[in-house]
């Protein structure tokens, strides 16, 4: 097995599969063009979607390689352990109806044995067992075994762990088979296995076999074209080649995690233990890395904001800054940081350094801003404990500490290492209850009101009525899938709509969303109905918000590509019968939460 640097993983690599006959091809943006359903570029194969679907050749042919930076932020709080990181760079290759299973498999394993150096005897692989009526995926096995790979170290794992897709609710789908390499340590019982996280076994590449589609009710049937999708993660690969103990101890991370070290305080004036220490480390290295890719993105347009894509940046941000302040390190440590980030990967991503001047700049004034937030939620909390002492009790209320958290924006997390310094407990369990509160505001306003809101069931409230789920669909689409309802009221004379938002719209939001309602009345979209189950309708894509108020039948409204919701309310049969939309009053209902007011006009 070879020691590698990064940079020489990537070429390496790519030369590989450029001798196989594959064109290089650049890698593409962090923020996705051809995939709506996300807010950053998850896998390789998000760029080439269309390609892979058939909809159109690439220009560069059926066979193509690249390293794809990639952004992932479902597990964020879960970073700052051994394994997980918000962003990373995944190695590809892809066969557009091309190669299939024998080339890719037999090529994964000549670069891991040939050109990486493991040992076939460190090797184990897992493929699809078959379920849900699609067979087990025998052939990947069968090459398994061709290459030497004994029987036993092919495991044969469900769904759950060995397939693929699709990327929405319909789509191209099918079975992969996974490499892991055998560190040496002991099994932690008998069940352990490839896919067990005890640490025995390190998954290192994964190849998708797109042989199926998933139709609409449901059913798999054979795609009619085979693509290979294949994935190697270069942090981790480069970690288990180096022998470190994790990724952030490899040369990817050293100059990263040696910055922060430098501008942080010493560690015995911290007052938290040695394991805390590395878990902040972890934490502004990852965090700041992904900052910096998304800030300096060729594409631009993500910023630190509340809502979608710049939301999560604001909270890789916000994370970095809180950390970074446990750690000891003086305000404006951001763009220094971003500075280091860039001079390691500039050679490679040239937009860190074209993009750098900006990316510091914004990076400045996030972190001046919550540091402000800090400053005022932490002075608070000092007033708070004073109180408390000065009344000789011991523990701040579920309440006070959601007010320092809703009125203030001050971390939970925060609140709790604050009262541990004080000698202070916190009610966690008042907490959460007070968010659960905050969280659940009432469907409807009045005990009059009829189902789904309504003051009564009259043609124009009728027409009102299907105007919400038209300004709901206006909303995601302006402001993004965070603007839920949380409630709605209408009577003959307007309608009320409350939804989930942390500011005021602005004009042009305003104006976009009776545009798009406008535009969709004029269009005369037929409204259908028919009866299903919730799980039926969810399957479908279905807007489904208060799951607990449903019986064993809904309704299900579908405006043709606009909107599908289940509803109990009644509607028209055409937009056009709403005539005109216009909104004549936004403002708050309640912290977090905004209000619309709007009338329909005549047909």
């Amino acid at each position: 097995m070879k020691s590698l640097t990064a940079d020489q993983l990537r070429e390496m690599y790519l030369k590989f599969f450029e001798s196989k006959g594959h064109a290089i091809i650049p890698g593409a943006s962090v923020i996705p063009e051809n995939d709506p359903t996300v807010l950053f570029t998850t896998a390789g194969m998000h760029p080439l979607v269309p390609y892979l679907m058939g909809q159109m050749p690439h220009p560069a042919g059926t066979r193509l390689t690249d390293v794809q930076k990639c952004v992932r932020t479902g597990d964020i709080d879960a970073v700052g352990d051994a394994a997980h990181l918000t962003f990373f760079e995944m190695l590809g290759n892809w066969s557009l109806n091309d190669y299939f299973k024998k080339e890719a498999i037999s090529w994964s394993f000549e670069f891991l044995t040939q050109h990486l150096g493991f040992s076939p005897e460190q090797l184990s692989v897992t493929v699809f067992a078959g379920e849900d009526g699609i067979p087990a995926d025998d052939e990947a096995a069968a090459i398994w075994r061709g290459l030497g790979i004994p029987d036993e170290r092919i495991y044969r794992l469900p769904r759950e762990d060995n397939w693929w897709g699709p990327a929405g609710t319909t789509g191209p789908c099918g079975p992969d088979t996974e490499m892991f390499i055998d560190t040496g340590k002991p099994k932690c019982s008998d069940a352990c296995r490839p896919g067990c996280h005890c640490g025995k076994f390190i998954e290192i590449w994964n190849d998708v076999f797109m042989q199926y589609n998933k139709n609409a009710e449901g059913k798999y049937e054979p795609l009619g074209r085979h693509n290979v999708d294949t994935g190697m993660g270069v942090e981790r690969t480069i970690c288990m080649m180096s022998g470190a103990p994790t990724v952030y101890d490899t040369e990817i991370f050293a100059p990263i995690m040696g910055a922060i070290k430098e501008l942080g305080a010493d560690e015995a004036e911290l007052g938290i233990s040695a394991d805390e220490v590395l878990k902040a480390r972890r934490i502004v290295a990852d965090h700041m890395r992904t900052a910096t890719f998304i800030l300096c993105d060729p594409k631009g347009g993500v910023k630190p904001g509340n809502v979608g894509a710049n939301y999560v940046l604001r909270r890789l941000i916000r994370r970095a800054v809180r950390y970074g302040r446990q750690l000891g390190i003086a305000p404006g440590f951001t763009p220094k940081l971003a500075e280091v980030i860039s001079s390691k990967y500039a050679h490679v991503y040239p937009e860190l350094a074209e993009n750098l001047a900006q990316c510091k700049a914004d990076l400045e004034a996030e972190e001046n801003r919550f540091t402000q937030t800090l400053d005022k939620g932490e002075a608070m909390f000092n007033k708070v404990a004073e109180q408390l002492k000065a009344h000789g009790q011991s523990q701040i209320s579920g309440k006070t500490a959601f007010k320092l958290y809703d009125t203030f924006g001050f971390p939970f997390e925060m609140t709790l290492e604050m009262a541990d310094k004080a000698g202070l407990a916190v009610d966690k369990e008042g907490f959460e209850e007070a968010n659960r509160k905050h969280q659940e505001l009432s469907r409807t306003t009045s005990a009059g009101s009829f189902k789904a809101g309504l003051q009564d069931n009259s043609e124009v409230v009728t027409r009102m009525h299907t105007a919400t789920h038209l300004l709901h669909a206006a909303l995601h689409k302006v402001l993004g899938p965070t603007a839920n309802q949380k409630g709605s009221n209408i009577t003959p004379e307007r309608l009320r709509f409350d939804f989930t938002w942390p500011e005021k719209m602005t004009d042009e939001q305003i104006k976009e969303v009776e545009r798009l309602v406008n535009g969709w009345i004029a269009q005369g979209i037929d409204v259908t109905k028919k009866m299903t189950t919730v799980e039926e309708a969810k399957a479908e894509g279905a807007m489904a918000l208060f799951g607990s108020k449903y019986g064993d039948q809904v309704s299900l409204y579908t405006i043709g590509d606009v909107s599908k919701e289940i509803c109990s309310g009644p509607h028209v049969a055409n937009t056009r019968e709403l005539g005109s939309f216009k909104i004549q009053k936004e403002q708050s209902s309640s912290a977090g939460v905004r209000r619309i007011k709007a009338v329909i006009g005549n047909m």
